[in-house]
């Protein structure tokens, strides 16, 4: 029998969906962490059970996610040799992870099921402070609801997030490494900030945190403004993390090239809607 909403996330500590000064004080620790680092952590959101069954769902359609050893730059374009080759756009590095499509997460398994728990999708608005007309599941069918799957020696480099928004669930460490290095906020929808860009991909950048997240974390993330990376990871435990996506558009969904990166494979949707961003920052 598939399990409830009550059995995946500590309600008690966490009542997304009830009005109360417990639910006040999450709010303003969480929206004033974002304003400063673009970043907050909400510890322990997912009970014991909870994170045995969304790692229990991940293990089971693993082998169904797009393993893949590629270099690719932190805005995951293609090579452009008329560009200088200074510029961070021409900076490759090696990628080695598998992304688990969207498509493999059933409406009753355990991820889904957190995500549609009632009252989820406002309490994630209410604490990024983003208006209801301005925010969105992301409608990428492979990628609204996914998993990052990683092995020993894999890891993910420096790279901005497509959506404006993510929000992740840790499931599973790996035995050692994996930690969450992000430089905050590093540019805005006015400025890629190449040079500072530049300093984080030399390691020469004092702007950078680390951060070491534990299974049943909920992490909200401004991705698409902050430089990240996963440091690689030691030992045979794979490293789940399961990543919730939102957008300030509707509709939104990745770009060709990204999602064919990032899945092995695109969808229709991903070619009818090349090119829609309203922004004008590179993915």
């Amino acid at each position: 029998m598939p399990l409830a909403a009550r059995d995946l996330i500590d309600f008690n500590s966490y009542p997304i969906s009830t009005p109360g000064p417990l639910r006040d004080a999450i709010l303003n620790r969480v929206r004033g962490e974002l304003e400063l680092f673009g970043c907050a952590v909400l510890k322990g959101f997912l009970t014991p059970k909870g994170i045995a069954a969304a790692v229990a769902e991940a293990g089971g359609v693993a082998d169904k996610g797009h393993r893949s050893c590629s270099r690719t730059n932190a805005y995951f374009t293609t090579e452009d040799p008329s560009l200088p080759e200074t510029d961070p756009r021409r900076r490759f590095f090696d990628r080695s992870n598998a992304f688990i499509p969207a498509d493999n997460f059933q409406a009753d398994g355990a991820l889904r099921t957190i995500v549609d728990s009632a009252g989820f999708d406002t309490f994630i608005r209410e604490c990024l402070q983003e208006p209801e007309d301005s925010f969105f599941r992301y409608a990428d069918p492979l990628a609204d609801v996914i998993v990052n799957a990683a092995w020993e020696g894999n890891g993910f480099p420096w790279h901005f997030d497509t959506n404006n928004f993510t929000v992740t669930l840790a499931l599973q460490n790996a035995d050692s490494g994996g930690a969450f290095e992000y430089a905050p906020m590093i540019r805005s929808s006015e400025d890629e900030n190449f040079g500072e860009v530049s300093k984080v991909l030399d390691g020469t950048s004092d702007k950078v945190i680390s951060l070491k997240l534990e299974p049943g974390d909920l992490q909200l993330f401004r991705g698409r403004y902050s430089l990240h990376r996963v440091a690689p990871l030691e030992g045979p435990t794979p490293r789940y993390v399961a990543i919730l996506s939102y957008a300030q558009e509707q509709g939104m969904v990745g770009s060709v090239e990204r999602t064919r990166q990032l899945y092995g494979r695109t969808l229709p949707i991903h070619h009818q809607r090349a090119g829609q961003r309203q922004d004008a920052l590179i993915d």
